[in-house]
């Protein structure tokens, strides 16, 4: 294992993430605002660092898995952050689901340090951070993402560690279209499953009667699922999604993109964020739905 690791972020999915990467045998250094995750990494065979920069002096690929854009450009450019401690030939690696045009602007400052960035956010959620299935879609030069691929295969399906293209910002681009066609579908599940609530017939049946057919996808089998329990333990968080969102509908205001189901379920989402469901998983986009409906659930 040649390359040296950094991995700043360790969340509900950085921190399986990067527990990954320890068990193949790299040499990882971590960083995290709160210590727990740092100390459990650190039990298991990583070394800690105290400041982003110092992730950055002793590895050769940086990896970050942060909330939202503002802490990714904090983490990159802060004075003591990672572009202060880059060294010449270093990947960095946002993992995070950030704005496209933020990500251009990263890559242009990484470059001046001598380094190359790699924007590869991912779908999956923590089940998929924690059973290394992850979707990853990057975007990048060819050759970092090629240097890099066998590190994002331990975190992810290595069928499904995807080059989506070489300019800056391809891989967050895709995660927006990823994010609103599992909108879409989670609205019409959720849908479909009030009318059959509100006509009296059994959900569970319908859902297993569509799963057979052309209505079958993964957000009817999984969300589906968790709607018909009532169980909303997050794998991703609505307020996660609500500024996955905020990205999707910014950056198709930008470029004369018209997606009204988007906006539309941006609302419900919201809606949902507001009656203090934002730390629910997404999922509970459906509650909103039974609630306007009159619907027992």
């Amino acid at each position: 294992m040649t390359e040296r690791i950094g991995f700043i972020g360790l969340g509900a999915m950085g921190r399986p993430m990067a527990g990954h990467l320890v068990a193949k045998g790299y040499g990882v250094t971590v960083h995290n605002r709160s210590r727990a995750a740092v100390d459990a990494l650190v039990a298991a065979g990583a070394a800690a660092a105290s400041a982003p920069v110092e992730v950055a002096r002793r590895s050769s690929v940086v990896i970050t898995m942060l909330p939202d854009t503002p802490d990714v450009n904090d983490v990159l450019t802060r004075t003591d952050g990672v572009l202060a401690g880059l060294a010449r030939g270093s990947v960095v690696i946002d993992m995070s689901s950030i704005s496209p045009v933020a990500t251009k602007i990263l890559a242009s400052k990484v470059a001046a340090a001598g380094g190359a960035l790699i924007d590869a956010p991912v779908s999956g959620g923590e089940i998929g951070a924690k059973n290394a299935s992850l979707s990853i879609m990057c975007g990048g030069d060819s050759a970092a993402f090629a240097r890099v691929r066998p590190i994002l295969e331990c975190m992810g399906n290595p069928e499904r560690v995807v080059h989506i293209g070489t300019a800056p910002g391809s891989g967050q681009i895709c995660k927006i279209c990823n994010q609103i066609a599992i909108g879409g579908a989670l609205a019409g599940v959720s849908e479909a499953i009030a009318m059959a609530r509100k006509l009296g017939v059994d959900p569970a049946l319908v859902r297993q009667a569509l799963l057979g057919g052309f209505a079958a996808s993964r957000v009817l089998e999984v969300h589906g699922e968790r709607m018909l329990a009532n169980n909303y333990v997050p794998g991703f968080k609505t307020s996660l999604y609500q500024k996955d969102l905020r990205i999707a509908n910014e950056t198709a205001a930008a470029n004369n993109v018209a997606i009204p189901a988007t906006a539309l379920v941006t609302q419900l989402v919201n809606a949902l964020v507001a009656s203090g469901g934002g730390d629910l998983d997404y999922s509970a986009l459906g509650t909103v739905l039974f609630k306007l409906g009159g619907i027992q659930h």
